[in-house]
This record gives C-alpha cells, structure tokens and sequence, in this order.
C-alpha cells in the first residue's frame, strides 16, 4: 500500500515540476537562472553533468527561508522565554539587557549590540536538556504568533523557496539549511515546515554535557557558546558536517558572503544566489544599512560575479504560502 501511494505521488508530482517548477516565482532572468542550472546538471551527457551523490544545495535560513524582521525569530522566541523565566530571576529586574525587555523595550535591550543577544539566549536556552528544549521550541512554533502578520512565524516561509526546495530535491539534490541561528531551535521544526531533515541542519551551537537523571543518560544544555555558524565559519561548518562543497548556495545577507565564495570556488557548474528584500508592500525593503540581515559586501559581489539575485518585488508572484499571486 504504501508503495502504490508512492507511486501514485509520483504519477500527479511529475507533471507539475515538467509545466512549471516554479510556480510563484515570475517569468524573467532569476527564474531562468535556476531552471537552466538544473538542466546543465541533471542532464545525462551534459557536459556540466553533477553525479546525484555530489548534488549537495544549502540555504541560509533567516531572511532566505523565512521572515527575520523585525528581529531574528529565534531572538522573539527568547525574548518570550525571559518572560516565562522571570519569576525564577528577580535579580533581572535591575540587570541589563532583561530589565528592558520586561519593560518591553526591546530597542534599549538590543543596543548592546551581539553581547546583549548572546546574554539574553544563553540565558534562556541553557540549564535543560535538549528533549526538554526541544519541547519547548514546538510549543511556542505552535502557538506564538509575528508582531506585524499576526500568524504563526512557521506561516512566513518563502512560498518561492519551498517550491525550490521541491524542485531540487525532485532532481536528486540533498538541501541543507546552514544558518546562523540555533541548530537546535532549527531542527525542531525544519523537517516539518521545509521537509529538511535534522542531520541536514547546521547552526549555531552551546556546549553540552552528558549527566546520568534518575538513572536516564540526557544531554544537558550548558551557557556556554560552542560554535558560531555565520560568515567564514559557514564554509567551515560545511567541510566538516557536510565533507563536500555545494554546487548550489542561497543567502540572503553578507553573513553568508562566504559560503557563496566557498561554492563558487568549486571546480564545475555552481549557483550562487541571493534573496534581495525589496518589497515594502508584502514584507520588508531593507539592504545595505539594515541591523538585521545587512546585504552590502555580497550585493556588490553578486553584481561583480553575476550570481543570480532575486528581487522579492520583481521577481517573486507570492512572497508567503498564504499571499495572493500577483
């Protein structure tokens, strides 16, 4: 039985990626980019011709995947655990950055810069072990809701880039998401909402320790930093979890300039590509001068180098699953 519903998945699947892979994305030159790499590397007796085993993508998450403004999510979902966490903590009341975000001046919190976000989420994600954590993180994916969309944070996946997701993965590629943010707030809820499994999740992470509870081995979250998975240790995180470069990378921001650089660096056909936000009407317009998901340093390569950059506003019909097409 499950074998005849696979089959039959695959009988209704295979015509819609032959009419159009890409449904939400517009016609025009950042479309054809991703249709014509494809067909260079899966194409037997292509010249360009990728083997299935080294068809290796891998996406930023924040701002590439998902919505990152007006702040990261995962910051929104520490910023709800210092609240649930007060009680435990009177001394936060008269300690910065906790004693404005009670407040709910979440601007005065931040303005000390990544100190302030490290404290604030080694605080918060730390003292439990990973099932505990893990629990956590889905209770709040299932219930918290954006500030301005008013929808679950899960809800404000790019439409565009699920649907390239699929299209990939439909042509044998294995897709990775390398971010920035926590591998384990990441894997929580990755396999669920893009279909990429926890192995194929590589983030930011905290040192652990192994303790024996009531005669249960768990795995203890300590406060303290381990690895940070953004700029140069990208590529670093790839060769180590990964062991083969990408042919194909997605970001969105200068903190991903250099695993563009690592995949472009590759012997053969590669796709670097960039999620420009430039739609103020759907989501966000920010670039260069933006605290969050600044793209400065990498635009200005990606025009140098011509790498494919996809203007939300020209280039994308739908922004969210729940959007109209234009």
């Amino acid at each position: 039985m499950k074998r005849l519903r696979a089959l039959v998945f695959v009988a209704f699947a295979l015509p819609v990626f032959a009419a159009d892979p890409l449904p939400s994305w517009n016609d025009g030159a950042a479309k054809r980019s991703v249709v014509d790499f494809l067909a260079k590397v899966t194409k037997a007796g292509s010249p360009l011709f990728v083997p299935s085993a080294e068809r290796i993508a891998v996406f930023d998450n924040d701002g590439t995947l998902w919505a990152e403004q007006p702040f990261y999510f995962q910051l929104a979902f520490a910023l709800d655990r210092v609240r649930a966490l007060a009680p435990e903590h009177p001394e936060w009341k008269d300690k910065e950055p906790f004693a404005s975000l009670l407040k709910g001046d979440v601007k005065a919190a931040l303005a000390g810069g990544e100190p302030a976000i490290f404290q604030v989420v080694m605080a918060t994600h730390s003292g439990m072990t990973t099932d505990e954590f893990e629990q956590i993180v889905k209770e709040w994916i299932a219930t918290a809701r954006h500030p301005k969309f008013k929808r679950r944070f899960t809800e404000l996946v790019y439409q565009p880039m699920f649907e390239l997701l699929a299209y990939l993965r439909a042509n044998s590629f294995k897709t990775f998401i390398v971010s920035g943010g926590g591998i384990e707030f990441m894997r929580a809820f990755a396999e669920k909402v893009y279909g990429i499994p926890p192995e194929q999740v590589i983030g930011s992470s905290g040192k652990h320790k192994f303790e024996l509870r009531d005669g249960k081995p768990v795995l203890v979250k300590l406060a303290e930093i381990d690895f940070i998975d953004d700029k140069e240790g990208k590529p670093v995180a790839i060769n180590k979890f990964i062991g083969r470069r990408p042919i194909l990378a997605f970001g969105n921001s200068d903190g991903d300039l250099q695993m563009l650089q690592w995949t472009a660096a590759g012997k053969g056909a590669r796709f670097m590509g960039l999620v420009h936000h430039t739609d103020t009407e759907r989501e966000w317009a920010y670039d260069r001068k933006s605290s969050v998901g600044r793209l400065d340093k990498a635009l200005d390569e990606a025009t140098l180098r011509g790498w494919t950059v996809v203007s939300m506003k020209n280039d994308w019909r739908r922004i969210f699953p729940f959007d109209n097409q234009r």
